[in-house]
């Protein structure tokens, strides 16, 4: 099973899915739909739920909307400020788009 980390101030708003995609790089763009993710926090590797990938689009940064801000559960600028925070010099992004998993057995 893949595997996915976040931040530990995302997971409330993942488990009231809030939350229900993620922008990230290249780097972590081998996911398809259909994928199920054991998810942790990045901060102390606690196992806090499974997400199943339910699409993943390309989007460049100046691209992203107030969409994608409310599917992160935040404003736009916010948003845009925390992914130059965390990909400095990056342009291109993958939105994956997640659903939770209630029933941990699937």
């Amino acid at each position: 099973m893949k595997k996915m980390t976040f931040f530990a101030r995302f997971v409330d708003d993942i488990l009231a899915e809030r939350k229900t995609i993620t922008i990230r790089d290249t780097s972590e763009a081998n996911l398809h739909a259909g994928d199920i993710l054991d998810v942790s926090t990045l901060e102390e590797g606690r196992w806090f739920c499974r997400l199943k990938v339910l699409s993943i689009t390309e989007t460049k940064l100046a691209d992203l909307s107030p969409l994608h801000a409310a599917q992160e559960n935040m404003a736009l600028p916010e948003l845009k400020a925390l992914i130059k925070e965390i990909y400095p010099e990056q342009e291109l992004f993958y939105v994956i788009q997640f659903g939770l998993l209630t029933d941990i057995t699937q």
